[in-house]
């Protein structure tokens, strides 16, 4: 199965990308398969969006789906089916942190 991911523009600077990319995610469609198959595909992002080791989100990134925050969401959460079938992207954000 291959869904579409829109990543913010200083991700999409490192992958060499400025449009969503396609990801192949194979049968489980589940937000930590996605991150997975998006590492697989752009090594260079791996230790950006989660943490080396653990595998968790980064602090200030987040992702949603259909217009729902799925940044606290367990890895194996389904994505939704627009999502699965390609119709609307996955968003990973990057947060804006500041004083």
């Amino acid at each position: 199965m291959t869904i579409t991911i829109q990543l913010p523009s200083h991700l999409r600077t490192l992958v060499k990308n400025h449009e969503p990319v396609q990801i192949d995610v194979g049968d489980a469609v589940t937000l930590g398969g996605a991150l997975d198959a998006l590492e697989r595909q752009y090594p260079v992002l791996r230790g950006t969006i989660r943490e080396h080791k653990t595998l968790k989100r980064r602090s200030l990134v987040r992702f949603f789906a259909c217009g729902q925050d799925f940044s606290l969401e367990a890895a194996e959460t389904p994505l939704p089916d627009p999502i699965a079938s390609g119709a609307e992207p996955l968003l990973i954000v990057g947060a804006i942190a500041g004083g």
